[in-house]
């Protein structure tokens, strides 16, 4: 099977993201080609990824210094603790600016190994390896590093793109089910924020995709992961357009953060339940047509993926759902800004609603 390649151009960073099965054996070939060099590499491995693929890449590296540091990828440790352990690390073993720090796994791993990156000696050099869909698609591309607080998820964080991103399928076939589900929530979000044609190959391919088929699963990719590109492309600092890629996030992350980032609900679970509710809030303030409401309802309720709210959250979980929102990094005042939809393809930004026509909304949301 082929090599897809996308070529992402920044004012901050030019670098590629290869997207295909079993290229990790081609890893120092992909670095030497995109001229990235270093002399020692510090691999940021979640410990879930099976020992088979690390061997893969310690043997594409084999040329290299190669150290190892693994995590326990889970919200409660994306975490400032983390990243000054991962930096001391750094410190301990004399890295410089020159070598590079690998992440190897999903998105939580990405975001936590690209914050140390930029922050090492003021900007270390970064690869991505994704490891799961939702990264392949999302996290591991635009730039975003962070970590969460008490007070909300990625408050702290920057804006640091990596040198190099490589999308191995091969990695996918070891994941289950649910974290299929939870890559396929944010391929769906590129689709009705940008591309009713690939919404549509998406409605008659979605069993293949969710059953990780190929040449579908890796088409998938690709075009979500395009469509990301054209956008962090124009607007890489989300001063404007890229806020489009918040669509269903301001719920999706009050609704892990109520429930303290718990194995309960995981982002992409979360993103598909702001999903719903950004179209739900969309049609009933007369922004979305009914035809494509129910479309998209229709989609994702006939792909058995989660979209009841009311089996996480009841009453009593509604103020902490409203505090979270009201804290989101993405309001300018006391109300609470959104991303809504018009129509697939397009839609709308900075539409501000205040905390008690949100808390009307949710309740009658938990009522259905």
């Amino acid at each position: 099977m082929k090599v897809r390649k996308l070529k992402i151009k920044t004012k901050s960073q030019k670098y590629s993201i290869f997207i295909g099965s079993n290229i990790l054996m081609k890893l120092n070939t992909l670095i030497n080609n995109n001229s990235i060099k270093f002399n020692k590499c510090l691999l940021i491995i979640d410990k879930k990824i099976p020992n088979k693929f690390i061997l893969k890449i310690r043997k594409s590296l084999k040329h290299k210094k190669v150290y190892s540091y693994s995590i326990t990828a889970n919200e409660k440790n994306k975490s400032q603790k983390t990243t000054n352990n991962i930096i001391n690390f750094l410190l301990k073993k004399n890295f410089s600016r020159q070598d590079c720090l690998i992440a190897i796994g999903g998105g939580i791993t990405g975001d936590i190994a690209g914050f140390a990156a930029s922050l090492f000696k003021r900007g270390m050099q970064f690869i991505n390896i994704p490891t799961t869909l939702l990264s392949q698609v999302d996290s591991s591309i635009g730039g975003k590093t962070g970590v969460n607080t008490k007070y909300g998820k990625n408050l702290i964080g920057s804006f640091y793109q990596p040198s190099l991103v490589i999308s191995d399928t091969a990695f996918l076939k070891s994941l289950p089910k649910r974290e299929i589900n939870c890559g396929y929530a944010e391929i769906l979000k590129h689709s009705l924020i940008f591309n009713k044609n690939f919404f549509n190959f998406l409605n008659k391919n979605i069993n293949y995709i969710l059953n990780i088929k190929s040449p579908f699963l890796e088409k998938a990719i690709y075009e979500s992961c395009k469509i990301k590109k054209i956008i962090v492309e124009k607007d890489e600092k989300e001063k404007n357009l890229r806020k489009i890629l918040n669509f269903g996030h301001t719920f999706a992350h009050a609704y892990e953060a109520t429930l303290g980032f718990s194995k309960k609900l995981n982002h992409g679970e979360a993103v598909l339940l702001g999903i719903i509710s950004a179209i739900e809030f969309s049609h009933k303030k007369n922004l979305l047509r009914a035809k494509e409401y129910y479309l998209i309802k229709s989609h994702i309720k006939n792909s058995k993926l989660p979209y009841d709210l009311s089996k996480y959250f009841s009453y009593k979980d509604l103020n902490k759902i409203l505090l979270f929102m009201i804290k989101d990094k993405k309001n300018y005042s006391s109300n609470i800004n959104l991303v809504l939809l018009k129509k697939i393809g397009y839609p709308i930004i900075n539409k501000e609603y205040k905390k008690n026509n949100l808390k009307f909304f949710l309740k009658k949301l938990l009522d259905n």
